[in-house]
């Protein structure tokens, strides 16, 4: 049964649909920043500081201490950033579920209401079927 909500039912669905893509993603770039933290970590651990040798192996090893950690914030905000989309994501995806609701209880109440109406229709013919029988059965008695 067609109604004046089909095509917004429709709408909202495939927009329902992207959000939840659009949190499936969100969902993986959290993950793969978690991961790529959790890697910087453990090349930070494995990096060893030198017992002895020259300052310049000193140096190299300093440097490469300060880019790991660096490497790390770097993550961190990485890790910050996809949280924050992950949040937005869930957000639009529980409004966009709200509105898909919305539009789907007043597709049924109109759908509700044309049923009631073509009850009410067919109560009628039936009513008016009945009169004329009824007239006829009566006119055929007078005769």
């Amino acid at each position: 049964m067609e109604t004046k909500f089909d095509s917004l039912v429709t709408l909202k669905k495939s927009t329902l649909e992207k959000s939840q893509e659009a949190l499936q993603k969100a969902s993986q770039n959290l993950q793969n920043a978690q991961d790529a933290l959790h890697s910087s970590y453990e090349l930070l651990n494995e990096i060893g500081l030198p017992q002895h040798g020259s300052i310049s192996n000193m140096l190299a090893s300093r440097e490469l201490l300060s880019r790991q950690r660096a490497s790390i914030e770097q993550n961190k905000k990485w890790v910050d950033f996809a949280s924050s989309q992950l949040e937005l994501a869930k957000q639009q995806l529980k409004k966009d579920m709200i509105e898909h609701e919305k539009y789907k209880y007043l597709e049924l109440e109109e759908i509700q209401k044309i049923i009631k109406k073509q009850k009410l229709q067919e109560a009628k013919e039936l009513d008016e079927v009945a009169l004329i029988t009824f007239e006829k059965k009566k006119i055929k008695g007078n005769t």
